[in-house]
């Protein structure tokens, strides 16, 4: 069993799992804030945190397709240029702070990030470059540190007179971007180990099946009841995950 897990905790993550992918399918992000902080205080977040994006990444590429026609692609790109700043300076973050720090540190940015989304804030100035490029910035710094980029970027394009397909097509194509660059900076730093690859594969079919679930709910959920159940879901992640609390959950 990787990481010497017992069959309850290999349960707990593959339910996590589950939930995870069926908040990523149906709104393009938002796994990862459900999925992590829980993970985290399992395994530790430097193997929960490449475990997601190890699932991720290989579990995603049927969404880009449909993704590449819809997206604005200019927009997607200069995104992603400060992402390839931002998610080394994550990824150096989660290598050189301890266990715990970094736990804490996830909690606090998930909470916040619910926040945001819970309020409705968007950004309604008019798009540029410059600030495009920070945002994406500020997306891969909270992707490389715990994979949980996509508030900013969904708080962005959302307040834009953007149709929803689009936004949806944006960010998934931006991701799948952000993953690429994530990979390659967690295999510099010697986070990715054939201890993460092998618990992904035993923890990526449940995400998967969340995964198909949530695209299929696209399309016939209500989409406002989907996000409050969202948001409730992300919120008890981070209650359970809090570091604090290790002794009444585990």
């Amino acid at each position: 069993m990787p990481a010497n897990l017992t069959y309850d905790q290999l349960a707990v993550l593959a339910l996590t799992a589950s939930v995870a992918g069926c908040a990523r399918g149906f709104s393009g992000f938002g796994g990862a804030l459900i999925f992590v902080p829980i993970a985290s205080s399992v395994i530790g977040p430097r193997l929960a945190v490449p475990l997601l994006l190890i699932v991720d990444l290989v579990l995603t590429p049927g969404l880009l397709p449909k993704a590449w026609r819809s997206a604005d692609r200019a927009d997607v790109g200069l995104m992603a240029i400060g992402a390839v700043v931002g998610v080394p300076a994550g990824t150096y973050l989660l290598t050189h702070m301890d266990g715990v720090s970094i736990r804490w540190g996830i909690t606090g940015i998930v909470v916040c990030l619910l926040l945001l989304l819970m309020s409705g804030w968007r950004y309604h100035g008019r798009p540029h470059g410059a600030m495009t490029i920070g945002v994406g910035f500020t997306s891969g710094l909270f992707s490389g540190a715990a994979q949980v980029g996509g508030p900013p970027v969904v708080a962005y394009w959302l307040g834009g007179a953007i149709a929803p397909q689009t936004v949806r097509a944006n960010i998934v194509l931006y991701f799948a971007i952000s993953s690429v660059i994530s990979v390659t900076s967690y295999l510099i730093a010697g986070l990715i180990t054939w201890e993460s690859v092998m618990l992904s594969l035993l923890i990526g079919p449940t995400f998967a099946l969340g995964l198909f679930a949530g695209a299929r709910l696209f399309n016939r959920a209500n989409e406002a009841t989907f996000r409050r159940t969202c948001y409730a879901l992300i919120a008890c992640a981070a209650v359970i995950g809090l570091p604090a609390l290790d002794g009444v959950f585990r």
